[in-house]
């Protein structure tokens, strides 16, 4: 039996449900509306429109009370999201504060989230390399890890489709371990930039510096025009909302093209209960959904379900879709829901300082950062660690030092505006191994402001990762010494997991039902019409930024979803 509290099923039926708008919520229901689907899209933060709520898009910094700072107040009462990456005064409302969404920590970790329509989306990072063949193979290979039940051959053509639609920029480089996609013009390297790319390439014949792949319209093409999108103006506001829709987000692209179609709604203020389950019919019947202003609880209903509320926030609302049928959260039969959680390690850095050029400059701010793909761990195991690591690098020109600051007026004006010498940095994006031990789960005493369980976390780091990070800095500061480059810092900061903003897992895709929850079309195995499709699906991490294989993932899926209810199976 269902329970069902609706004012009147039929008005509140709809072809697919999607939960959550952030990258992947977004790109679910631009494929479904445009294949017809009336789509229904729960968000459970505030609406956003593009333009009309980025309040801070043109402010200069003058403008803001504490110039881009928050108070202290602020920051005692928010430990947790005042650490996270580009957080400040210009982008506080794309962000939750700490006591809106309280959670345990079983271990230390960092849980970043920004709920509105758009989700983190707005706030995203935006690099955009694809996953090689090394990165589906590996965990298999070396055997730390269950096997992908798909591999790059199957995904390569969404990536595609995601790419051009986006809009990423980058070079064709040729470079095995990371393959090329379909790019717009790169932003070039500066003087230094290039400088250090030389250098490593002299040295290194398995390492490549090369231009960043950014989700950035350097040169918009008709499809990204039709969406009302222009060129990247190279401000690098970015994380304040783009009223030019220079990067990609679901509030600039997915969610207004869904909405062209007319086939889209959109509702805010939606926090995701459950998924209920027909017992009788064995599927999905729709989604139970508490209103975060009124805490009044609604059914809706649909024949397909897509699960994109972000990694966590999916194994939450799995792991509380109990029935008769599925006690332990829905499709779970494996047990395995909420394990196998893992992240990206972001702990090493490296910075430097490099003599000369000191007669050239850079025009505007680039939003991107070059990237050194991964050379570890690929056709064999050449490390005492299992994985590999993409490193992000740049170069810009440094302060500059006075003892005694010139003059008053335009004098000292003048001095404090000349920059100093260039300074560069290397910093990792690691891949971390998947361990059962590295779960969640939901806390059987205590509740937030809605009713719904706590999520419980435990997860940490290995001796893997220690390997790692010992292997990356000492890699990175050897290639920035060849490179000619003086005063070398290596750097661990010890952060807790979670401040990559890039959880993954807990209900992992695999070929076995036994040993994962998904199949190679992201569908549960165990309730067909149901996928998942964000970062709870991935099986292992891989080193590359995972956020446009979700994009890609999604769009397969739901190809593969409108394909099967054609034929009358969903």
């Amino acid at each position: 039996m269902i329970n069902i509290n609706s004012t009147g099923k039929e008005e509140n039926t709809f072809d697919a449900i999607v939960i959550g708008s952030g990258i992947s919520g977004g790109w679910a229901a631009k494929e479904l509306c445009g294949h017809g689907l009336k789509t229904l899209v729960l968000e459970r933060g505030r609406n956003v429109e593009h333009n009309k709520d980025y309040p801070t898009a043109t402010k200069s910094p003058w403008e803001f009370k504490h110039r881009g700072q928050m108070t202290k107040e602020f920051l005692l009462a928010n430990p947790l999201i005042s650490k996270a990456a580009g957080f400040g005064e210009d982008n506080a409302h794309f962000f939750i504060e700490d006591k809106d969404h309280p959670y345990i920590q079983d271990k230390p970790f960092d849980w970043i989230r920004g709920y509105q329509v758009g989700g983190k989306s707005l706030t995203w990072g935006r690099a955009c390399q694809r996953w090689s063949p090394f990165e589906f193979t590996a965990p298999q290979r070396f055997g730390y890890g269950a096997g992908w039940p798909i591999g790059y051959a199957d995904v390569a053509p969404w990536y595609s489709h995601v790419e051009k639609f986006i809009g990423v920029c980058g070079t064709r480089d040729g470079i095995e371990a990371m393959p090329d996609g379909e790019f717009l013009p790169p932003f070039d390297l500066n003087c230094a930039e290039a400088h250090i790319q030389r250098k490593i390439s002299a040295h290194y014949k398995d390492r490549h510096l090369v231009h960043a792949r950014w989700a950035h319209l350097t040169s918009p093409q008709p499809i990204h025009i039709e969406q009302g999108r222009a060129k990247c103006q190279a401000r690098n506001l970015c994380m304040r909302g783009c009223p030019f829709g220079g990067y990609f987000s679901s509030v600039s692209s997915t969610l207004p093209w869904a909405a062209k179609t007319g086939n889209l709604t959109v509702r805010p203020h939606s926090v995701v209960h459950s998924i209920i389950y027909d017992e009788q019919k064995g599927k999905a019947a729709g989604v139970r959904v508490i209103d975060a202003n009124t805490k009044q609880t609604t059914d809706f209903f649909a024949r397909i379900i897509f699960v994109n509320a972000s990694a966590l926030n999916s194994n939450l609302v799995l792991l509380n879709s109990t029935s008769g049928r599925f006690p332990n959260g829905l499709g779970n039969d494996s047990g395995l829901l909420g394990k196998y959680v893992a992240f990206h390690n972001y702990r090493a850095s490296v910075s430097a300082s490099l003599d000369g050029m000191e007669d050239k400059y850079y025009y505007g701010r680039n939003p991107t950062e070059p990237i050194i793909a991964n050379y570890r761990n690929l056709h064999k195991q050449d490390t005492d660690y299992v994985g590999g690591f993409t490193t992000f690098m740049g170069a810009r020109r440094a302060n500059k030092v006075y003892k005694d600051l010139p003059g008053v007026g335009a004098t000292l004006k003048d001095a404090v505006t000349e920059p100093g010498g260039w300074e560069t940095y290397m910093y990792m994006q690691g891949e971390t191994i998947p361990k059962e031990t590295n779960r969640v789960e939901l806390s059987k005493d205590r509740k937030d402001q809605f009713g719904m369980p706590l999520l419980k976390i435990s997860v940490d780091y290995d001796e893997n990762d220690e390997r790692m990070i010992r292997d990356f800095l000492t890699q990175s500061a050897e290639m920035l010494d060849k490179a000619g480059c003086k005063n070398i810092g290596q750097y661990d900061n010890h952060q807790p997991p979670g401040l990559d903003i890039h959880e993954m897992g807990g209900c992992r895709m695999g070929s076995d039902p036994k040993t994962s929850l998904l199949n190679e079309w992201n569908q549960l195995h165990h309730c067909k019409n149901v996928f998942v499709t964000d970062g709870a699906a991935m099986a292992s991490t891989g080193n590359q930024s995972p956020s446009i294989l979700y994009m890609a993932l999604t769009a397969r899926a739901a190809d593969h979803t409108v394909s099967e209810m054609k034929k009358g199976n969903l």
